[in-house]
């Protein structure tokens, strides 16, 4: 049994319960994700670009397959930045598909680029892995669109977003982040 699953089991049901409220037939679900820890981007020497995960963006990035073990992903897209990549690649391998990087989930990427991603109706059961200042600009344009949020917005690193999309309807539902026990990333 892998790693992976046995911490599937001790979690339960809960989260296979949870994707099932989460997907109703006819919705369109895209799941945001904030990359990794990257630690102190003061700290780091090279390119903001090229700041990789830390060891605890790691373990939050192996966490992702057990938080979306329950949800369809069709695609995965992605800030071009290496620690955006490195977050979705253990899902990505998963799941067998590539990972697309999309300049409008970058860093300094503007509102209006944002909004021509998530308005695409194309993307279906589709991950963004994008930054703190997009997720900022994400939940601006949500309140400007009275969408439904079941919590106040927080992201912290590591953190996912459900976003359902019924018709004009938006809902958004928090999952926080999972990093996996070192012993069990070995």
């Amino acid at each position: 049994m892998k790693d992976a699953d046995r911490l599937h089991d001790r979690l339960g049901h809960s989260l296979q319960e949870a994707a099932a409220d989460d997907l109703r037939a006819g919705d369109r679900l895209l799941i945001v994700v904030r990359h990794g820890d990257a630690g102190d981007k003061r700290r780091w020497e090279g390119p903001d670009r090229l700041r990789p995960l830390s060891p605890t963006g790691c373990r939050q990035a192996e966490g992702l397959l057990i938080r979306l073990d329950d949800y369809p992903v069709e695609r995965i897209l992605t800030s071009p930045t290496v620690r955006c990549r490195q977050t979705v690649e253990p899902l990505a391998r998963d799941r067998l598909l590539p990972v697309e990087p999309v300049a409008a989930l970058g860093v300094d990427a503007g509102p209006a680029e944002l909004r021509t991603v998530l308005s695409d109706w194309r993307l279906h059961d589709t991950v963004l892995c994008t930054h703190g200042e997009t997720i900022s600009q994400l939940f601006r344009q949500l309140a400007m669109d009275r969408s439904e949020v079941e919590q106040p917005p927080e992201w912290p690193k590591g953190s996912t977003w459900l976003l359902r999309y019924t018709g004009l309807r938006v809902s958004a539902r928090y999952l926080p982040p999972l990093a996996l026990d070192p012993v069990l990333t070995r």
